[in-house]
């Protein structure tokens, strides 16, 4: 009978792997059964390579939909990554035992299958125990332990939670020892007596479980006389039943008839943030760069944090003095012996800190915590590995297009006419979609140009995120598309859409663009927002005229123009009714927005059908005075409105039957950001003029904020000349133009001496009369 030994661990614990690294010294295993993926068997024995660098990832990936996939991190503190790495320099088998992906990732296989983006080496609640119950409401409390099995034994024990209880008795205790793998066994198996299964999740974990015990069984059979199974601590008393009467029989009829899909595995670097809790990852830790420093640095731990914690400080221009380490380090200590530790655990460490190297400042904390506790490592593989799909294509693009991640930053001009810029171009803005800046777009006189400028600069985390768009799809392209689509039916607005179909057309995506203008048309179709319809509008406008640069087809785009331009217009008059003053800011830009975007398509017939719907809301008398007066100046400066007709709906708004207030609002619209129709339409100003010189001065200063705002926005030189003209009586009632000037010569003598200075003195008699000359 072979000797089977089982080694319940916590994922990613530098206090399970030591403990590990112990007893396979003792036992040396001649078989060694990990919890994993037995679809990544063959990428074992790469663990062992020079090239190799924790953290680094498992990828399991369906071939037909990649985007279907599960994670499987290892940092160089995870048990499995220690088990993996000596079991393959002993010379022993080493197998992963977990039930394979291309069950778990096949369509139909219990009630869930692995989410995108998922990176669980394992489900079970050990590896949870950090995250908590959720938040669907308080459980009964055998399902409560089931789910979190170590909260369990940390409120018990006196903690706030499974996490730091965990740390303290086994991560961060001085030495290793066997023992610990007995304690932890006998506690799982008190609780799973008195726990409940998820009903949503007990069929995989069943599975799971029975297919482990197959994988013990089978190396029994083949003769393997020492197997060390390595799993997480929470399966320990079901695997150990794997010999049981009749147990063989139960786990075959529960692997029978499972459906199965073509998978592929890959390593790829991985980083401590997607390590920690907080990025999400179910089996994650609250500290990976604490844990790590816990590993290779189990004797001297204290201070080599405090040390690493008071170069960062002084690398950020803070102060923080040897003196100062060596009070943080006797602080730690001192609180690590009154709690009772054999060595100062990470709470004490951060106490110490703040209180000697920070000054009680949380601020210098914050850095030391995302920096030494959460960490900014980033792992490297092999580069004869196999990648991921979207790494592969990503490095066959870089080639082919000319362009180096990690040389060093600079900027780019691409001439879009050119095969090759455009393809960069298109490339960049792909990279940019799933979360990669690599480039950054600096401005290039105005969309319609063919010239495009870039920043490049790429920054080494980057490669995770490569690895990541590998749930959205095979290919940086489908990635992209892939990421847009997510967003797309996420978005509950037009204007949202509207935007993603620019994003898509810079990098030419054409088959997702056709996806969202169709989304986009069927929620412009049922929507009853007119400013949401407003607001798409302009870019897309901007795209149906200047897309072409980039070779894109923009008909589309103009189609959707085409059917949103009536509906906004049909809407125009009821969206403006009862306004308040910021509302009706807000209406004023996107009319003047949507104008702009008629005009720059030049399509006769929405430009007559915008004129129209602004013709029926300037004759509106229950519409803010500001929207009015817009849409006048627009209908004027368009030449839709003769000179006359809207001096004539001046003189109506401006009267004593419109009141000061809804007067001045008025003037706001029609005057903003633009006085040339007054400086050239001198009847205009007159009447304005008329207007103020007839308010009684108590309304006059009420009023005088109001125009004072409104000719702010004005530009200098048309205030000047506004002043001017309002200076030489009877010209703004007459409208008459400015008489020849009479020329002055005491003021014209006052540039001379200036242009002496610049010309130097001529020679001879033509110095002596200059002045004369002049």
């Amino acid at each position: 009978m072979p000797d089977i030994r089982l080694f319940g661990i916590r994922h990613h614990g530098p206090g399970s792997a030591r403990s590990l690294r112990t007893a396979l010294d003792g036992f040396a295993p001649d078989c060694l059964l990990i919890e994993g993926p037995p679809d990544a068997d063959a990428l074992i024995p790469q663990s062992l390579h020079e090239a190799m660098a924790p953290p680094v990832a498992l990828l399991v990936y369906r071939t037909d939909r990649p985007r279907d996939c599960a994670f499987f991190p290892f940092a160089a503190f995870s048990p499995e990554w220690v088990a993996m790495r000596f079991g393959v320099a002993a010379g022993a088998a080493v197998r992963f035992i977990d039930l394979p992906h291309a069950i778990q990732l096949a369509d139909g296989f219990g009630v869930s299958e692995a989410p995108p983006d998922a990176a669980p080496i394992d489900a079970d609640p050990v590896a949870e125990a950090a995250e908590g119950p959720p938040d669907h409401g308080p459980a009964p409390a055998k399902a409560a332990i089931r789910r979190d099995p170590l909260g369990e034994l940390a409120a018990v024990a006196g903690y706030p939670d499974g996490e730091r209880w965990w740390d303290a008795l086994v991560e961060s205790r001085a030495g290793a020892d066997g023992d610990v793998f007995a304690a932890i066994a006998e506690a799982m198996a008190a609780l799973r007596e008195g726990a409940e299964s998820d009903p949503d999740d007990a069929f995989r974990e069943e599975a799971r479980e029975a297919h482990m015990r197959a994988a013990i069984r089978k190396a029994a059979k083949e003769g393997f006389e020492r197997i060390a199974v390595v799993c997480g601590a929470w399966h320990v008393p079901a695997l150990a039943r794997h010999d049981a009467k009749g147990q063989a029989s139960a786990d075959a009829a529960t692997l029978k008839n499972l459906p199965k899909t073509k998978v592929a595995a890959a390593w790829a670097p991985w980083s401590y943030e997607r390590l920690a809790t907080a990025s999400g990852y179910r089996a994650g830790v609250l500290s990976p760069e604490w844990y790590d420093t816990l590993w290779h640095h189990e004797g001297r731990v204290a201070a080599r944090w405090l040390a690493r914690a008071a170069a960062l400080l002084r690398d950020n221009d803070l102060d923080a003095s040897p003196a100062s380490v060596i009070e943080a380090a006797r602080l730690a200590e001192a609180l690590a012996g009154f709690r009772g530790r054999a060595r100062p655990s990470l709470d004490d460490l951060d106490e110490a800190a703040q209180a000697t190297l920070c000054f009680a400042d949380p601020a210098p904390m914050g850095l030391i915590r995302r920096k030494l506790v959460i960490g900014e490592r980033l792992g490297a593989t092999p580069p004869d590995s196999p990648g991921t799909p979207v790494e592969a294509d990503f490095e066959a693009q870089c080639r082919r297009l000319r362009l180096k991640p990690g040389a060093a930053a600079g900027e780019l001009t691409l001439d879009l006419r050119k095969e090759t810029d455009l393809a960069r171009s298109h490339f960049l803005n792909r990279l940019s979609l799933i979360g990669i800046p690599w480039g950054t777009r600096r401005e290039a006189r105005g969309r319609g140009t063919f010239k495009e400028g870039w920043f490049l600069s790429w920054q080494p985390e980057w490669v995770v995120e490569l690895v990541a768009a590998s749930a959205e799809g095979g290919t940086v392209a489908e990635a992209a598309a892939g990421r847009v689509r997510s967003r797309a039916r996420e978005a509950t607005r037009v204007a949202e859409l509207s935007g993603l179909i620019g994003t898509l057309l810079d990098a030419d995506l054409a088959d997702a663009s056709a996806e969202v203008i169709r989304a986009l048309n069927d929620r412009a179709a049922v929507s009853a927002d007119v400013f949401d319809l407003m607001e798409a509008l302009p870019p897309l406008a901007e795209l149906a005229r200047y897309g072409s640069v980039r070779s894109s087809d923009t008909a589309p785009v103009l189609a959707v123009v085409r059917g949103l331009v009536p509906r906004a217009a049909a809407g125009l008059v009821a969206a403006c009714q009862s306004l308040d003053d910021d509302a009706a800011a807000a209406a004023k830009a996107r009319i003047v927005a949507v104008s702009g975007a008629v005009a720059l398509i030049e399509v006769p017939e929405l430009k007559a059908l915008w004129q129209e719907a602004l013709r029926a809301l300037a004759d509106q008398e229950h519409v803010h005075g500001r929207v009015v007066g817009r849409a006048v100046r627009l209908l004027f400066d368009a030449r839709a409105l003769p000179a006359a007709q809207a001096g004539e709906r001046l003189r109506l708004a401006l009267s004593r039957a419109t009141g000061a207030g809804p007067a001045a609002a008025w003037i706001e619209g029609f005057l903003e950001d633009s006085g040339t129709v007054l400086i050239h339409g001198r009847e205009l100003l007159a009447v304005v003029d008329a207007w103020l010189c007839g308010l009684d001065g108590d309304l006059f200063t009420e009023l005088l904020p109001l125009v004072r705002r409104t000719f702010a926005t004005l530009a200098p030189a048309e205030r000047r000349a506004l002043g001017e003209a309002l200076a030489r009586p009877g010209e703004a009632a007459s409208g008459e133009g400015e008489g020849p000037r009479v020329f002055d010569p005491a003021r014209a003598a006052k540039v001379l001496p200036i242009l002496h200075l610049l010309l130097g003195p001529e020679p001879g008699p033509a110095h002596e009369t200059t002045g004369d000359a002049a």
